[in-house]
């Protein structure tokens, strides 16, 4: 009976505050009038800090109410407003057009260095270079059986294993630097450009094929079995880590040069290059696939040398922050 008539007592005093008439109206904006008078009873505060944004959510639509005769093109291509005032630059290429690309910048774009000698090798001297040595030549048996020819197939997954080691090392001594309150000597960003350019091949050969279900499925793995694999090598030798992605990459160099043997004998339509590739490299606007490939492998030989030079400065006793970084070294 008590608990009955404390029910009442509350009803009683909540009821005029909970259930106060509003004016009448219709619609969903009747509905939020007759509810927001009686919420913000209970919730002041709350229900204020709404209703001062109010106001400024209006101006915004305002603001943005000129843009609703755009095209579809535009409307999908508007940028997000921030409240942080984050504004997305308008980026244009030398012609005047509208820069395309997220994942790069105008400023990210360079011209390959194709005269690199490709032909170049390290010869493994020490134990380590030849255990390195063997390790990546052993890769090649499973590669030949699983890819053949199909060497657009092989460069996507080349190229999501290629860019796992740099990021690794960038972070690694990124860590380092921290740990120890010392510079990096620029290797941290070179090793992330590394992993990027690494990163914007795939998004290249993207273009020009599309992976299998299982090969997806054989990228994860290896994926999960390489980064963790190679993390704990860094940790324990950076020297050897770094003298086995230099294999890795004459492997790679190697593999392209099959790739334009192919393009050049007519086994491969050599088709024209994707959009993202002559903005990447600044290639002509009629460039072909071979020149893409010519690209890519210039890149991997240039990845070649980085490595086996980081490799280099450890035999000789010195951490990589005691020698100047190949910055921008494409």
């Amino acid at each position: 009976m008590s608990s009955r008539m404390a029910g009442a007592t509350l009803l009683r005093h909540l009821g005029p505050r909970l259930f106060a008439a509003a004016e009448p109206a219709s619609g969903l904006a009747a509905s939020a009038r007759g509810i927001m008078p009686a919420a913000a009873r209970i919730f002041p505060a709350r229900m204020a800090s709404t209703e001062a944004a109010a106001p400024h959510a209006k101006q915004e639509d305002d603001a943005a109410s000129p843009q609703a005769a755009a095209t579809p093109e535009q409307q999908n291509k508007k940028p997000v407003v921030s409240y942080w005032g984050i504004e997305p630059r308008k980026l244009v290429k030398d012609d005047g057009t509208e820069w395309p690309w997220f994942c790069f910048r105008p400023w990210d774009t360079y011209r390959p260095d194709t005269s690199i000698d490709v032909a170049k090798h390290h010869e493994p001297k020490a134990l380590a270079d030849k255990v390195a040595y063997f390790v990546v030549r052993s890769l090649r048996v499973p590669r030949d059986l699983f890819f053949q020819r199909r060497h657009a197939s092989h460069a996507l997954l080349l190229e999501t294993v290629a860019a796992v080691p740099p990021m690794v090392g960038g972070v690694l001594l990124h860590l380092r630097s921290l740990r120890r309150f010392e510079h990096s000597g620029g290797w941290i960003r070179a090793l992330m450009e590394e992993a990027e350019n690494e990163r914007m091949h795939l998004m290249t050969f993207m273009e020009v094929t599309q992976p299998r279900w299982w090969e997806r499925a054989l990228v994860l793995a290896a994926q999960g079995v390489f980064f963790n694999a190679y993390f704990v090598g860094y940790l324990i030798s950076p020297k050897f880590a770094h003298r086995f992605v230099g294999y890795l990459e004459e492997e790679a160099v190697e593999s392209y040069t099959e790739y334009l043997k192919d393009l050049e004998a007519g086994l491969i339509e050599n088709t024209p290059a994707p959009a993202i590739a002559i903005d990447y490299w600044r290639l002509p606007a009629d460039a072909r696939l071979k020149d893409v490939v010519t690209a890519v492998r210039a890149d991997e030989a240039h990845h070649r040398d980085a490595n086996h030079y980081a490799s280099d400065v450890h035999y000789q006793g010195m951490t990589l922050n005691q020698s100047p970084a190949p910055l921008g070294y494409h």
